[in-house]
């Protein structure tokens, strides 16, 4: 028997590693001379760095970066010698971690930092980056990281303007001279999992700045802003930037990192299983044993378990999902593809024992499994 373990993090409580680790201890109680193969994934967000460490044992590179608010912090990314890429986590620079709950307002925050680990990276050699973009704390359209890289924002009187948020209206010229020549070299995709336009109702401003710290009347500030960036990149670089899906994740990100670096927004779970060499690790598997921390409707809409399952369908494997809870009924789950399913809120005393305890309960809910199974 071969059962291929290929969960997301549970986040706040088990890494997709301790999940592997977790349910293979338990199948094996059971079944100790059974095949298992961990291909714990990620979908491009928060951890992605430490799941492509894992499968492709690329050399973490550390170096002195600013935070989202200029201040000198260290950040690392992964680089791959024989393919010469890189991966680099957004969040490691210019993410929410790197500020107390006081000092989070994407009003002045910048994505400078993660700009930084872009040339250093290319310094290095790189000739592919990849870019995952979750966690950011930022609402700058990029302009932060393309200042990084030699670009630089002009206001009305052709003075340079800090790259954060708030002078994301006053940006009246984006001056090319100085941008680093090398950069045309490099090809860029950009893990991008949300769909939502540049500005508007649905953009990054009002759907998200407020997660960031940003006043009712910041979000209105940053929204005008961020029409003004859209005005700009069709009058200088000829790119209808509203009509792309995912320009505004990650404050504007997903539309800064097309303009300034000519990148693909691919879909990050995708993105994640083409580098491991997912779908040829999973050929003639008796199940497929998924999970992450909460299984719901957003779930399906291009996480990691929706990306699993594609996989599984194609080559008929059965596929099981062990949650921390799951909030979908079971016509729900077999619509989608999921077989069996169990989850720890199922056995904990409560959310609290369910934290500090998951893999305990794994091992328990993958030895129920096989008993129930086989």
């Amino acid at each position: 028997m071969k059962f291929v373990l290929a969960p997301d993090k549970f986040k706040g409580s088990l890494t997709g590693i301790e999940f592997c680790n977790a349910v293979e201890e338990g199948i094996k109680r059971e079944m100790p001379t059974c095949e298992v193969v961990k291909l714990p994934l990620a979908d491009g967000g928060d951890g992605t760095f430490e799941i492509l460490d894992y499968h492709l044992n690329g050399e973490k590179i550390t170096i002195e970066v600013q935070d989202p608010l200029f201040r000198p912090t260290n950040a690392s990314y992964l680089f791959l010698e024989k393919s010469k890429t890189a991966f680099i986590e957004m969040a490691e620079a210019s993410g929410m971690k790197l500020l107390s709950d006081k000092e989070q307002n994407c009003f002045y925050t910048s994505t400078f930092g993660t700009g930084l680990l872009i040339v250093s990276a290319i310094n290095r050699g790189a000739k592919n980056i990849l870019i995952g973009i979750g966690g950011s704390a930022t609402n700058d359209c990029g302009i932060g990281m393309a200042f990084a890289l030699g670009y630089q924002f002009l206001d009305e009187n052709h003075d340079e303007l800090i790259p954060i948020g708030k002078n994301l209206s006053k940006i009246k010229k984006i001056d090319t001279t100085n941008v680093i020549p090398t950069l045309t070299d490099v090809n860029f995709q950009v893990a991008c999992d949300v769909s939502n336009p540049l500005f508007g109702k649905n953009g990054a401003a009002y759907v998200y700045a407020p997660q960031k710290g940003a006043s009712a009347m910041e979000v209105v500030a940053l929204d005008i802003g961020l029409r003004n960036m859209a005005s700009l990149f069709q009058d200088q670089f000829e790119i209808d930037i509203q009509n792309i899906k995912g320009a505004g994740a990650a404050g504007g990100m997903g539309a800064g990192t097309k303009v300034f670096l000519d990148a693909d927004l691919v879909s990050g779970i995708d993105l994640i299983k083409d580098l491991i060499g997912f779908e040829s690790k999973i050929q003639n598997a008796d199940w497929m044993i998924t999970g992450e921390g909460k299984l719901d409707h957003q779930t399906l809409s291009g996480k990691t378990i929706q990306g699993v399952i594609a996989s599984s369908k194609k080559y008929n494997i059965p596929v099981a999902a062990f949650c921390g809870s799951i909030t979908l009924n079971q016509n729900e789950l077999d619509k989608v593809g999921i077989l069996y399913s169990s989850s720890i809120m199922e056995q904990a005393e409560s959310i609290e024992d369910a934290m500090a305890n998951p893999s305990d309960y794994l091992k328990n809910i993958s030895s129920e499994f096989i008993k129930k199974n086989y």
